[in-house]
């Protein structure tokens, strides 16, 4: 009879079901608090250059991630393609995530020195000319566009507010790494740095 009651209350089923998700929803989240595996880092991670944080931004900003994921799963398929399968402790320092799900283009979690400098430059600016078959789009503007580097601290001063250790002396002198540089330059540092902690384990 209660059963009845609930069914034929639409609003009081959908305030149940709200509760039953709630709840499963906590069970499977609140635990991972706790586990150091998911809120320490990985050995010998450290947090992005004021250099890369600018390409992490520019990663962003030119939409990389609608195209590349930043995560491997743990199947034989991917850690065969791509190394060493994702650890949550390699990206506590990152905000935002950069996991992705959709893959047009290759994951791009290890491909921190796996090609050199002059291959990304020459294929940021044409891929087809590295990759003849590549449908991704040429970003040869990113060799033009100079970074002042007036936000970088600031930009690392609010990283530090949410726990990544950059100390004061870097954030000091982060206008100064990046005035200069381009942007093209900023996106290869940042390509080159990732998963670089992990690709030899």
């Amino acid at each position: 009879m209660k059963h009845d009651i609930v069914e034929k209350n639409v609003g009081l089923m959908a305030v149940l079901i709200l509760v039953v998700i709630s709840f499963g929803g906590l069970a499977e989240i609140v635990p991972l608090f706790f586990q150091k595996e998911t809120t320490q880092p990985v050995e010998g991670l450290e947090p992005i250059s004021a250099l890369e944080l600018e390409g992490r931004d520019v990663y962003i900003r030119e939409g990389c991630y609608v195209c590349h994921s930043q995560q491997i799963r743990p199947f034989r398929a991917e850690t065969e393609r791509y190394g060493h399968y994702s650890v949550a402790g390699e990206f506590v320092y990152d905000h935002t995530f950069q996991w992705g799900s959709k893959r047009t283009g290759p994951d791009l979690a290890r491909v921190g020195g796996r090609y050199s400098d002059d291959w990304h430059y020459a294929h940021l600016h044409n891929p087809r000319d590295v990759v003849p078959e590549s449908i991704m789009p040429a970003y040869p503007w990113l060799n033009y566009a100079s970074l002042d580097g007036d936000r970088t601290a600031t930009k690392m001063e609010r990283l530090q507010m949410l726990g990544v250790p950059y100390t004061d002396e870097e954030i000091a002198g982060a206008a100064d790494v990046v005035r200069g540089k381009t942007e093209m330059d900023a996106l290869v540092a940042y390509l080159q740095q990732l998963g670089t902690v992990l690709k030899d384990r």
